[in-house]
């Protein structure tokens, strides 16, 4: 069996930039799923709105950390999905409630984070028609 070392091609010291890198490829792995780039999509809906409409900071603040909430659901969503994967390729109960209850976790973020956007935006959205 290979030492940790041996197993890993980036050998040497791991740096901080070797920490950025890795997260920026399991963002760029999570962006992969359809959900993430609609989430996405959303995100920059909202901070067009949110330079349209000039919200206040404090609306800026609860908007992006919706934004984190849940594009970070999503993180941990993908990562829990490749470990259940590795783990119990075949199926699973156990494996399946799993992979649902992170996916339910990211819904119950996006649901709250929509209701909050409906709460910044909705009346200025009516106020302009």
């Amino acid at each position: 069996m290979k030492s940790s070392e041996e197993q890993n091609p980036n050998k040497g010291p791991f740096t901080l930039a070797k920490a950025f890198s890795c997260a920026w490829h399991g963002i760029c792995d999570s962006a992969k799923e359809r959900n993430f780039r609609i989430e996405l999509s959303a995100m920059v809906l909202c901070i067009l709105l949110g330079f349209f409409f000039q919200i206040s900071h404090f609306e800026w603040l609860i908007v992006i950390l919706c934004f984190g909430l849940v594009l970070g659901g999503e993180c941990f969503n993908t990562a829990l999905e490749a470990i259940v994967d590795l783990v119990s390729p075949e199926f699973h109960e156990l494996a399946r409630i799993a992979k649902d209850a992170a996916a339910g976790a990211v819904l119950v973020f996006a649901i709250a984070s929509a209701i909050i956007g409906f709460m910044i935006f909705g009346p200025k959205l009516i106020a302009l028609l």
